[in-house]
């Protein structure tokens, strides 16, 4: 299961059984990045599928260097 990152439509996304789970994020600024919603479809769930996005994207941003904010309450959880 990849975690594809696809920065055209902002958002890190797997794709598994024709269903399509996903991490959103809008750039506020150059350096400032908002996680704004996960969502992972009810037949995925239980599967860590929406950890390893959040994993993904903040790992991402950090490696970028940005300040990272999260209006999403998943990756919030996260970043405490």
């Amino acid at each position: 299961m990849d975690v594809i990152h696809n920065p055209d439509q902002q958002r890190f996304c797997v794709q598994l059984n024709g269903e399509l789970a996903e991490l959103n994020y809008q750039m506020i600024d150059e350096q400032t990045v908002n996680f704004t919603r996960t969502f992972v479809p009810e037949s995925l769930r239980r599967q860590g599928i929406a950890e390893r996005l959040v994993r993904a994207g903040l790992s991402w941003a950090k490696s970028a260097n940005y300040h990272i904010v999260a209006d999403c309450w998943y990756v919030e959880r996260f970043l405490r």
